[in-house]
């Protein structure tokens, strides 16, 4: 059976881009992201062709300098270009930036000095405040208001996304350099970098396109509260940090940021001493990025069985190795294999970050912590990149021997390495702050990642059909949605059937009774489990393969994660031992979709205080919070086969949700057979 597909997807990228005005600012945002990747690539190697035979200072700092002035502006002056930015025509600033951009990205190389293009590129950045914003607002105009978030996913995917790309146009042009100097003299000296001139051209395609966009003119009334940088790290550090697991995070993300950079501020001259110049630069560049986009996207999915909060410090520890040893070796081609490693790993650790600040995090602080976040991150990267060349050129370059071997050193070699033992403790740091709460150790958890292959082979053969599951504590709304949805499903021509555990066969609805009357208090919690695991065997065997068998879609309220969470966490059995039983009670049988709906023990309870209380509800809080905190480390575990959903937002809210998620892996209603009796196709409705 098919998988949800993430948003973002090609077929998703096809339908935003279907709209045409949107597909033309999207064209613009294109070029725009690629001059402005290509342009930090271009400005750094010339800042270091300007600057060659200075002393070593003096080149870090040049070459870092670059960096430094590009993150200033977003720093300082955001708050004040963003209400400028309001209140003026969106498309003619966003022309008239694209425009002086490309000016000044042009007159860098015919000036051909340091002080002007480190002045050009910081007023670049100040005119890129202005046009950020104006794009930002603009979105919402192009496209339908349930296509906007995946505009602004495809934006964002397409403003880094750009970077290797650039990268490898950059090395392509390095590498033509000699041929292209050849055929027009004026590009024969290092100052006139053909990348500038390419960069200048992208940016005033990009105006022309937005010129022609049908843009309003007219601005919502409503003030939009814009806080400076340094207003948000203050607020941010009322509200960062509240539990281990956030301070991890952050800590993490942050220490990330600080190493890497320490890496950008001595790139380019790390190159440089490999003896590969330009085109160099291009490839490690273009292989942290190409590592990135891995890491992000094939990572989670690879690793989709293993705790998301493990992989996080995980992910950083192999980052910070890989730059260890990218340090230690002066190789350039197992440079840019190593520089890819540091990428699939910070890649790996970024979009985790994201995903459990946003589940962990309290909706009331949330944005304030994201906010805390990005400011921190910028304040962190730059404090880094101006930093780490004072310290590459104070360790200087030296030549080591032991016998007839010797070591060439380099200061910028020496700062990779502070920066990988940087990293590599940060992440042992993040990795002891996380790993609490965990039922199996690391080592059992890497045997059942090695050996999920061969159980699969044993497997037995998954039925057709679609399963669903409800899973979610007390007071969650499951029987709700499980009705919402199997209503909408049956119009929809869908054979649909509902149930529940435990109860759904007539045993099972003895064993119901046994298990959740007042009166068998006193229960063994492992027998409590194997008569759990009695009805499920019963349920699966009687009602739910036969029906999946048949293609009906499969809708249950409660299933084997609940007995994990509630006699695994709540009884505090040994979780392998309840998963191996109920293994064997459902011959294997996983859901194709468990959908989690989430809420705070104690509220969940509140919600049910006006009935009488089952067994299982009359626990008290801390054995309800202990199953909550089961459900949350099941579905990071599997977050290719759970939605999780906040079950305090309003019951239509979490249905349409519901509905969105299941469109994506609903089956044909119409059998096959009745296609080729017809010979037509069918029409489904939306």
């Amino acid at each position: 059976m098919s998988r949800p597909a993430p948003l973002g997807t090609p077929s998703e990228a096809r339908t935003v881009l279907a709209i045409p005005p949107f597909r033309r600012l999207w064209i613009a945002l294109s070029l725009s992201s690629l001059g402005d990747w290509l342009s930090l690539l271009a400005l750094m190697s010339l800042a270091a062709i300007l600057t060659e035979g200075e002393e070593a200072v003096i080149q870090y700092f040049a070459v870092s300098g670059v960096v430094v002035l590009k993150v200033l502006p977003s720093v300082v002056l955001s708050p004040i270009a963003g209400v400028l930015a309001d209140r003026l025509d969106r498309r003619l600033t966003m022309v008239v930036g694209d425009v002086i951009r490309g000016l000044l990205y042009i007159s860098i190389p015919i000036v051909g000095r340091l002080d002007w293009l480190l002045i050009a590129n910081f007023l670049a950045e100040c005119v890129a405040l202005f046009w950020s914003p104006a794009k930002d607002a603009t979105v919402p105009n192009l496209v339908p208001r349930h296509r906007l978030e995946q505009a602004n996913q495809l934006s964002l995917l397409t403003t880094y996304g750009s970077a290797p790309v650039a990268a490898g146009l950059f090395a392509l042009l390095a590498s033509l350099s000699t041929v292209l100097g050849g055929l027009f003299p004026v590009l024969q000296t290092p100052e006139a970098d053909i990348a500038l001139y390419i960069n200048g051209v992208t940016f005033f395609v990009a105006a022309v396109v937005i010129a022609r966009l049908p843009i309003p003119t007219t601005h919502s009334s409503d003030k939009v509260t814009r806080i400076s940088m340094f207003r948000a790290i203050w607020d941010g550090l009322r509200y960062a940090g509240t539990t281990r697991l956030v301070r991890g995070l952050l800590l993490g993300m942050l220490g990330a940021f600080a190493a890497g950079g320490a890496v950008i501020g001595v790139a380019r001259i790390y190159v440089t001493h490999l003896g590969a110049g330009n085109a160099g630069f291009g490839v490690l560049f273009g292989a942290v990025f190409t590592g990135m986009a891995l890491g992000m996207f094939a990572g989670p999915r690879v690793l989709r069985d293993f705790s998301r909060r493990r992989l996080f410090g995980l992910s950083l520890l192999g980052s910070g190795i890989a730059l260890l040893l990218a340090g230690l070796i002066p190789d350039m081609v197992l440079a840019a294999v190593l520089t890819t490693g540091v990428g699939v790993g910070a890649g790996i650790a970024w979009v985790i970050g994201l995903t459990l600040l946003g589940q962990e995090v309290e909706d009331e602080i949330r944005g304030r912590t994201f906010a805390f976040l990005h400011a921190m991150a910028r304040v962190v990267l730059m404090g880094s990149v101006a930093v780490s060349p004072l310290i590459a050129a104070t360790m200087g370059s030296a030549t080591l021997k032991a016998g007839q071997l010797s070591y060439e050193f380099h200061g910028s070699a020496g700062m990779l390495l502070i920066a990988a033992v940087l990293l590599i403790l940060v992440s042992l740091v993040a990795y002891w702050q996380m790993n609490e709460g965990h039922d199996k150790t690391l080592w059992a958890e890497l045997k059942t990642l090695l050996g999920g292959a061969a159980e699969e082979e044993g497997a037995p053969d998954k039925p057709g059909g679609l399963f669903v599951v409800l899973e979610g504590g007390e007071g969650s709304g499951k029987s709700t949605q499980v009705r919402e949805i199997a209503v909408w499903l049956r119009d929809e021509g869908f054979d649909v059937l509902t149930t529940r555990e435990p109860g759904a066969t007539k045993l099972g609805m003895r064993l119901r009774t046994m298990l959740l009357d007042k009166a068998n208090e006193g229960m063994a919690a492992r027998t409590e489990a194997l008569l759990y695991a009695a009805d499920r065997a019963e349920h699966v065997d009687k009602v739910i393969r036969p029906a999946l068998e048949r293609g009906a879609i499969v809708i249950s309220d409660r299933y084997v994660d609940s007995t994990l969470a509630y006699q695994g966490a709540g009884r505090e059995l040994d979780p392998d031992d309840v998963a191996t039983i109920n293994n064997w009670a459902t011959g294997r049988l996983v859901p194709d979709l468990t959908i989690l709906l989430d809420i705070p023990a104690e509220e969940g309870l509140r919600r049910h205080a006006d009935r009488p209380a089952d067994r299982l509800e009359s626990e008290n809080l801390e054995f309800h919070e202990r199953v909550r905190r089961c459900f949350l480390e099941l579905a990071d575990r599997a977050p290719d086969r759970y939605l999780v959903l906040d079950a305090r937002e309003p019951q239509e809210e979490i249905t349409k949700a519901i509905r969105r998620h299941l469109r994506r892996i609903l089956p044909d209603p119409v059998p096959h057979d009745a296609e080729e009796i017809t010979g037509m196709i069918p029409i489904i409705k939306e």
